[in-house]
């Protein structure tokens, strides 16, 4: 299994159990098979650098995730069909 870290941007129209219901459904993603959920930053409004869909800002959220390749592939699936999330990255952490 390798890290990765996945950082998505919420909805700014959201209210906080909208963000606490869509965080938990990602969050089980990486719970429910056994794979580790290494940290998690709670959702955070921040100003964009620029705006995506017209929106100004956004809840930043982060993860760190200890995983597979199919379980991420399984998170991008669910993170282009959730309208709420408006971009995602997810990045391969570098063995140390």
């Amino acid at each position: 299994m390798r890290k990765y870290e996945i950082m998505y941007i919420l909805s700014p129209k959201l209210d906080e159990n909208d963000i606490k219901k869509i965080t938990t459904n990602i969050n089980s993603i990486f719970t429910k098979e056994g794979k580790i959920l290494v940290s998690e930053i709670e959702s955070e409004l921040k100003n964009l650098a620029y705006s995506i869909q017209k929106f100004d800002r956004g809840f930043y959220n982060n993860l760190v995730v200890e995983t597979n390749q199919k379980t991420i592939n399984e998170f991008n699936r669910i993170a282009n069909i959730t309208e709420e999330i408006i971009r995602f990255i997810v990045l391969k952490k570098e063995d140390k």
